[in-house]
């Protein structure tokens, strides 16, 4: 379930239809995927690219996406705190970056022009494409693990082009999962 939260306001939101209106108005798109049940977390990167191959081919004839791929990412992963350096600082891609989360969480940061900045938590099941030329960074959540089906509409992958702005910098990584937030009806 993603969350949506616009810092400078300190509004949250966390209905499914409510998140995908509001990444909608902002040219983002994010849908939920119902993925193989027997997918467990040692399933290989093989194995996860063939149980999701159908909505990969549906993506990639839409979006005009070339490959795929997975990324595994977790404390342990030799140079993390490198590979997290080159995307939690703001930049933009000339394609989209296309992240569907089959383990782990994350949080997408965009930065529209002359708008607030919102935070896109996502997790499990999530599926998020931001636009190429869309400000934004990324930051893993306080467990450091992700795991991501990645799409590309150039084989050799994107290349992130840094603004230097700096407004990355008063963001912090605050990932709040869907227990932070009350159950219907509950205050």
């Amino acid at each position: 379930m993603a969350i949506v939260t616009i810092p400078a306001t300190g509004k949250r939101i966390s209905d499914q239809a409510e998140v995908t209106d509001f990444l909608r108005s902002a040219g983002i798109d994010h849908e939920t995927w119902i993925g193989d049940a027997n997918l467990g977390p040692d399933a290989s990167d093989d194995e996860i690219l063939a149980a999701y191959q159908v909505k990969i081919n549906e993506l990639k004839s839409k979006g005009g996406y070339v490959t795929a791929d997975v990324i595994n990412v977790t404390p342990a992963t030799p140079g993390l705190d490198e590979m997290l350096d080159r995307f939690n600082k703001e930049h933009w891609h000339d394609e989209d970056e296309v992240r569907f989360i089959v383990g782990g969480s994350g949080l997408f940061h965009i930065a529209p022009p002359g708008e607030d900045v919102f935070s896109v938590e996502m997790s499990t099941g999530d599926l998020i494409r931001v636009p190429a030329g869309t400000l934004h960074w990324f930051d893993l959540c306080s467990d450091r693990t992700i795991r991501a089906i990645r799409l590309f509409q150039d084989p050799a992958g994107w290349t992130p082009h840094y603004t230097g702005s700096g407004v990355d910098s008063g963001f912090a990584p605050l990932c709040f999962g869907d227990r932070y937030f009350p159950a219907a009806g509950q205050a």
